[in-house]
């Protein structure tokens, strides 16, 4: 069976038998109409675009995702996407059918300079991007699998672990699916801890529940090497570390609902406790790699990974995600959160036990642009 084509479009006809003459030779051709026969040719024709501006797209996708994400990844996802909305708008591209690969790579190019973004903030960025641009396949804005070239940044080796932070962002996302679905939760508690008071996981792994003052709203951090909780600082690290209302709510319901009545080997109680006693740092490890995994927010991959058969999909596993980071990079987003609303450095110093130095050299992630309008504010008021 032939399937020809007409000048305008696929005919719906069969070829059935060619026409011969007394001689044999062939002087035609005999069709049936396909539609007679019960057959549908395929339609190769170019998918047709529905045109849509950008700001109405982003006012549809987030309407898509309102019910799947939790509130603070949607909020992520309407900041991000409003830098592409407000590019679009000052390259007049009103109608999102226009979108090449080209165009978001001219995009990206942007949004690196404009933002001053590091490559672990850059492939956020575009991460989200490829998400939306997906989602914008599904309703005939733009064409098929243009997500695939909204490039991805790639990291060098040591990048993650040099340069990757958890930004206030994410983490606002992450506590948010936690209160939500895990509240006062091991995870929650570890989580909430790390990000909180800045702690290394060696430290926040050292508390007991003795240490915490719920009245007072303080958790008092211990050297105890005989009892195996030593400290990186040792005694100098020993400190006062004030507690938030909000994280003292946490901590006295996962003390009196859902901590396990267990003590330790040497008879202590551990604050972070599993039914087996205290938990140890490759545990506080695991839980932020797989919590820092994307698809655990989102429900799909930025990665276009298929999560179901993903390698980091398993709990031992949540390290190869290429976007999930380690405990190190939500203490290094903390503490250049704080750093970014002001706090001064000796308080944020004090508080995460590090000195200037090395607060300036390793964990002080913010642009020069960024200490430059935060000096502004004080010398306005001269």
């Amino acid at each position: 069976m032939n399937l020809l084509r007409s000048e305008n479009e696929w005919a719906l006809q069969v070829l059935v038998t060619p026409l011969n003459d007394e001689q044999g030779h062939s002087t035609g051709f005999v069709y049936y109409p396909a539609p007679l026969l019960g057959f549908v040719l395929p339609h190769n024709e170019p998918m047709s675009l529905e045109p849509i501006t950008p700001e109405r797209a982003l006012e549809l996708y987030l309407e898509h995702r309102r019910n799947e994400v939790a509130q603070a990844t949607l909020r992520s996802h309407k900041s991000r996407l409003g830098h592409f909305v407000r590019w679009c708008d000052d390259q007049d591209i009103d109608n999102l059918n226009a979108l090449t690969g080209r165009i978001l790579y001219e995009y990206r190019i942007w949004r690196r300079n404009d933002g001053d973004l590091n490559t672990v903030s850059e492939k956020t960025q575009m991460a989200t991007l490829r998400v939306f641009v997906k989602w914008l396949e599904s309703i005939e804005a733009v064409s098929n699998d243009l997500h695939t070239k909204v490039q991805l940044p790639s990291l060098a080796a040591d990048d993650n672990i040099r340069d990757a932070i958890l930004g206030p962002e994410r983490a606002a996302e992450i506590l948010e699916q936690l209160r939500t679905y895990n509240y006062a939760s091991l995870k929650h508690v570890t989580i909430a801890l790390l990000w909180h008071t800045m702690m290394r996981r060696g430290s926040a792994r050292a508390v007991d529940v003795g240490d915490y003052s719920p009245t007072e709203q303080y958790i008092e951090v211990f050297h105890r090497p005989a009892t195996d909780t030593p400290i990186k600082n040792q005694e100098k690290g020993e400190r006062l570390v004030a507690v938030s209302d909000e994280v003292c709510a946490v901590l006295d319901d996962w003390i009196a609902d859902r901590r396990p009545e267990v003590t330790d080997e040497y008879g202590r109680e551990p604050l972070l406790a599993s039914p087996q006693g205290r938990i140890h740092k490759s545990t506080i490890a695991q839980y932020v790699y797989m919590l820092t995994r994307p698809c655990v927010q989102l429900d799909n991959c930025p990665h276009d990974r298929d999560i179901q058969s993903c390698e980091a999909i398993e709990r031992n596993g949540a390290s190869k995600c290429p976007s999930s980071v380690s405990p190190h990079a939500i203490r290094r987003g903390a503490i250049t959160h704080a750093l970014n609303n002001d706090v001064p450095e000796k308080v944020v110093s004090d508080r995460a036990d590090v000195g200037p130095n090395v607060l300036e050299k390793h964990y002080d992630h913010r642009s020069e642009h960024e200490k430059m309008e935060q000096r502004r504010k004080y010398i306005e008021m001269l």
